[in-house]
């Protein structure tokens, strides 16, 4: 059986929109700075190969919209921010997020209760 950081790593890529737009509620980042703020969370740091399709398909549905920005002492940073729709999109997930979490902790627990 996988580590608990693998199972954790393996739940995450089935939110990582929700959370991008939900680091993305709190102020425009690039890309580095995203992943990095999942590692300050406690998670591994995703891919870039696994962020940047989902950044590009937030900004196809017109939930993000990249700014390149010029570096003080390095290469231009594309950041995103979140447009409207993206705002919106952001507001409804945490109220979902709530519902989903509490099905799946009352379905874990009850295994948890029934495995004792």
């Amino acid at each position: 059986m996988p580590g608990v950081e693998k199972i954790q790593d393996r739940w995450l890529r089935g939110l990582l929109e929700a959370c991008v737009l939900a680091v993305l509620q709190e102020a425009p980042a690039y890309g580095y700075e995203i992943a990095t703020r999942f590692e300050d969370a406690g998670f591994s740091r995703p891919k870039g190969g696994t962020l940047y399709p989902i950044l590009a398909r937030l900004e196809k549905d017109d939930l993000v919209e990249p700014k390149w920005v010029e570096g003080e002492s390095g290469p231009s940073r594309k950041y995103y921010s979140l447009t409207r729709s993206g705002v919106a999109t952001a507001d409804a997930i945490a109220p979902e997020w709530e519902l989903f979490a509490k099905r799946v902790s009352q379905l874990v627990g009850q295994r948890e209760r029934t495995s004792a």
